[in-house]
C-alpha cells in the first residue's frame, strides 16, 4: 500500500525512520513518500522536502516566514493528490500537519497521527477538531490518554519511541570515542542548545558563559544535524569547549551532566541518566504569546511525565549565568544528583517497555489493509 508520512523537526526524523522499518516489515511492497530528513531517507522512500527547508520557531518566526509556510502547505497538498496513498501519516509537527489533516479529511484520505500535537498545553478547544479530521492518534506520553477521554475520544498509548531509540544504539568505546574528537579526560558537561538558529543563538551564548567557572569539567556541544559547524563556529572561544554533530546519544552515554534546551532533549538526556538543567528562552514577542496560552505548570517533558519538578528549569529571565551556575553546581555536587538517578528510572517505568513503533505499524497496518 501507498504511505504518505508528513514529519518535521530532528526528533519527527528520528521517530518517523523508525516506524518506517517497522512498516516496511508489515507491509512488504510498501511505497513511503515522505517530508523528513537525513535518518528518514536512509530507510527508504522517496523524500518530497527536508526538514531544514521549514524549520521555524515560534509564533513570530511563522508570521515573518508566512508566504513561504503557505506555499510549502499548497505544495503538500498538490503532492499528496498526485501520490494518492492509502494513508497520510502525520508526525507532530502540528501547526503544518493540521493543517493539511483538514483538506484531507474533507477529500476522505485516511488520516492518522503518531505522537499527538500537544494540545493538553494550551488550546485544548483543537481536540474537537482533531477527532473531526483524525482517524487515528497513536501517544506516546501515557498521560495523553486520559487526557483525550475527557473530549470522548478514543486514541492509542503506543509507548514512547525514544526507549527503543536508545536501547537500539550501538555501544560506543569511551576512550575511543574522545579520541575520535580530540577530547581530554576530564568528566564532561554536555550542551545541547536545540536544533533551530534561532533558540541556539539565545541558549548557546549562556551556557558557554559558565567555562571559566568550571576548569575540572569539559564542555561539549550537540550539534544538531540541521546545521552545519560554520555556524557553531561564533561561539566557540575556550579552550575546553569542543563540537560534535549528530552524536547526541554517544555524547551524553559519556557524560558528567547537561544543560538542556526544553523539548525532546530533556526527555532523551533523562534516559540517558544525565543530571541536566532545562533551559528555554524565545522571542520576546514569541514568549509574552506562549505564556498566555500556556496552562502547563512546567515545559520539559520530564516534569510533565512525573508530574512533579525533577528538574530544574530556568525560562527567559531566571536563564542567566548566576542562576545557570548555581543549578549546574546543584546537579554535580550535591545530593540532588542522586535523587535526580532515582528519578529517572521511575520516568523509564512509566513510558512503559519497548515497540512504540512497531505497535503504531501493526495498528496503521491493520486499520487499512483490505479486508479480503
Amino acid at each position: 500500500m501507498k504511505y504518505y508520512i508528513i514529519a518535521g523537526e530532528a526528533s519527527g526524523d528520528l521517530h518517523g525512520s523508525n516506524l518506517m522499518k517497522a512498516l516496511y516489515k508489515q507491509d512488504d511492497h510498501a511505497e513511503i513518500r515522505f517530508w523528513g530528513g537525513d535518518l528518514m531517507q536512509a530507510v527508504g522512500g522517496e523524500l518530497v522536502m527536508h526538514y531544514k527547508e521549514r524549520q521555524f520557531m515560534g509564533f513570530a518566526e511563522v508570521i515573518l516566514n508566512l508566504r513561504k509556510v503557505l506555499g510549502q502547505i499548497k505544495f503538500c497538498k498538490s503532492d499528496i493528490e498526485k501520490f494518492q496513498p492509502d494513508v497520510i501519516i502525520f508526525i507532530d509537527n502540528s501547526g503544518f500537519n493540521l493543517r493539511i489533516a483538514k483538506w484531507a479529511k474533507a477529500l476522505q484520505f485516511k488520516t492518522h497521527y503518531y505522537i499527538s500535537p500537544q494540545v493538553w498545553a494550551s488550546r485544548a478547544g483543537r481536540v474537537e477538531k482533531i477527532k473531526h479530521d483524525i482517524d487515528a492518534m497513536y501517544c506516546i506520553l501515557p498521560f495523553e490518554k486520559s487526557f483525550y477521554k475527557k473530549y470522548d475520544y478514543e486514541v492509542n498509548f503506543v509507548g514512547h519511541p525514544l526507549i527503543d531509540a536508545i536501547a537500539d544504539r550501538p555501544q560506543i568505546d569511551d576512550n575511543a570515542f574522545r579520541l575520535e574528537f580530540q577530547l581530554s579526560d576530564q568528566p564532561i558537561i554536555a550542551l545541547l542548545p536545540g536544533s533551530r538558529k534561532q533558540e541556539i543563538t539565545k541558549m548557546l551564548g549562556v551556557m558557554l558563559s559558565l567555562v571559566d567557572n568550571f576548569t575540572d569539567y569539559q564542555f561539549v556541544i550537540a550539534g544538531a544535524p540541521s546545521q552545519d559547524f560554520e555556524f557553531y563556529k561564533s561561539f566557540i572561544n575556550k579552550d575546553n569547549v569542543k563540537f560534535i554533530s549528530n552524536r547526541t546519544y554517544d555524547l551524553l552515554s559519556i557524560s558528567t551532566a547537561a544543560l538542556v534546551t526544553s523539548g525532546t532533549a530533556t526527555l532523551e538526556t533523562a534516559l540517558f541518566k544525565v543530571p541536566q538543567v532545562v533551559c528555554y528562552k524565545a522571542n520576546a514577542i514569541s514568549y509574552q504569546i506562549a505564556k498566555r496560552i500556556i496552562t502547563l505548570k512546567y515545559i520539559s517533558l520530564v516534569n510533565l511525565i512525573m508530574d512533579r519538578e525533577v528538574v530544574t528549569e530556568l525560562i527567559q529571565g531566571d536563564l542567566n549565568k548566576m542562576r545557570l551556575k548555581k543549578e549546574l553546581i546543584a546537579i554535580l555536587e550535591t545530593d540532588k544528583r542522586e535523587k535526580l538517578f532515582l528519578d529517572y528510572y521511575e520516568l523509564e517505568k512509566i513510558l512503559g517497555g519497548r515497540g512504540a513503533s512497531e505497535n503504531t505499524a501493526k495498528l496503521i497496518y491493520n486499520a487499512i489493509k483490505p479486508s479480503n
